[in-house]
């Protein structure tokens, strides 16, 4: 084992002293590394998926996976088109912002270096205020989003009723996914499904091996076509559909099903189709399949870049509409943006979009993905990390950090017009 290791380091001195040899060449020369991803993030070591949702992978392979996970599950494109939107600068970076919290101090580093931050990206009126990348991570990189996903599959299913492909958001879904007739979607309709207020029983925990979110990543390793929605079919009711909101990955599953049955097309081409291409992403993205060949999974596996994440939040800050033309429902981004009362209750969750203070939204994955959206102050923050554990390993509230930071890109960006 120690021969192998040294052979390994050796291996690793030798391809890093051939990329600064190469580099200094290509400066020698004037030629640009533009084209070059020298980072070779599909080489680098990673954890199995197992580990992963356990929270139980060493810092440097935490992040090596998180920009890998294309190499855990057979993936699918989401195709970019020919048109890029180009993203221009303001004339503003925000390193001396800070903000307290609970009596104690913290600016920008703090949240960097506490947060383990891979990416953070700051849009004013469409424009990069502040853009950094760290963890070894560039401007080409592909990172996790994971539940960040299921918001864009939220979006799908109003595309899909814009184009007429679903009647209306109050159709049962079993008029499009037949085969969840009686079982405990059966009387579920489509609004209720984005709102995760089916009343099928559902448990989130993700480093529990016995809960029901374990046992979709389990089905997923299994890599058999419809293992996901077949384990959905078999779920009890807990409530009446529309009585008590329970957060549920499985049921984003059943959402990317009811998008492919209506449209008759891929999840990930339909991605590409009504947001990708639309809004000038710069790259393709890839997404994780339930098999070869098979359906997306709805609400995790999708990997993109930092300025991509960034396009799709601008697509939901211009409600839906991309050059004149409108992808969404009039009205969707509202609805989808409204915080859901169920059995009584008001609950800051939307169609699959969590509700943040000052009338921002803001889709989240665990280990610290962020798309934040403030259509008041036209901000849009995108945030990638690589927290140790799916949830509660921040170090620092992350609500309360994107949030203080909007606020002050807005002040900020305000003074300056007064100033003007």
């Amino acid at each position: 084992y120690t021969m192998m290791l040294k052979i390994k380091t050796q291996e690793k001195m030798n391809r890093a002293n051939s990329q600064r040899f190469f580099i200094a060449a290509l400066l020698m020369f004037g030629l640009s590394l533009q084209p070059f991803d020298l980072q070779a993030h599909d080489e680098e070591e990673i954890g199995g998926v197992r580990h992963l949702y356990d929270g139980k992978l060493d810092p440097e392979i935490m992040i090596n996976t998180s920009r890998n996970i294309d190499r855990l599950f057979p993936t699918r494109t989401v195709a970019k088109g020919d048109k890029i939107n180009e993203l221009t600068y303001k004339s503003r970076q925000f390193e001396y912002f800070q903000y307290r919290d609970k009596n104690e101090t913290y600016d920008l580093y703090d949240y960097l270096a506490i947060g383990r931050v891979g990416g953070l990206l700051i849009l004013h009126d469409s424009k990069i205020a502040y853009e950094r990348y760290l963890l070894g991570n560039s401007e080409q990189t592909r990172w996790m989003s994971m539940s960040v996903v299921k918001s864009m599959t939220a979006l799908l299913i109003g595309a899909a009723i814009q184009d007429g492909h679903i009647k209306h958001v109050e159709d049962p879904i079993v008029d499009y996914l037949p085969e969840l007739k009686n079982s405990a979607y059966d009387g579920v309709r489509v609004r209720q499904l984005l709102q995760m207020t089916s009343g099928v029983a559902w448990n989130e925990a993700y480093t529990d091996p016995t809960s029901d979110r374990r046992a979709m990543l389990e089905a997923q390793i299994q890599q058999t076509p419809d293992a996901i929605l077949r384990l959905m079919a078999e779920l009890p009711r807990a409530a009446e559909p529309g009585a008590v909101w329970n957060y549920s990955t499985g049921e984003t599953h059943v959402a990317g099903a009811l998008v492919r049955a209506a449209t008759g097309m891929s999840v990930a081409d339909y991605l590409s189709q009504k947001i990708w291409q639309p809004m000038g992403m710069e790259y393709d993205a890839s997404w994780w399949l339930e098999s070869p060949q098979g359906l997306e999974v709805g609400g995790s596996g999708l990997s993109a870049t930092l300025r991509d994440y960034a396009r799709f939040g601008l697509f939901m800050l211009q409600d839906g509409i991309v050059d004149d033309k409108r992808v969404l429902p009039q009205g969707w981004m509202r609805d989808a943006s409204t915080p859901l009362l169920a059995g009584g209750e008001a609950t800051p969750y939307g169609y699959m979009l969590w509700i943040m203070p000052d009338g921002a939204f803001a889709a989240v994955g665990i280990f610290g993905q962020w798309v934040y959206v403030n259509p008041k102050s036209n901000v849009v923050i995108v945030m990638w990390s690589a927290q140790p554990k799916p949830m509660g390993r921040s170090g620092i509230n992350e609500e309360v950090f994107i949030s203080n930071l909007a606020l002050a890109v807005q002040q900020y960006y305000s003074a300056q017009m007064d100033e003007e």
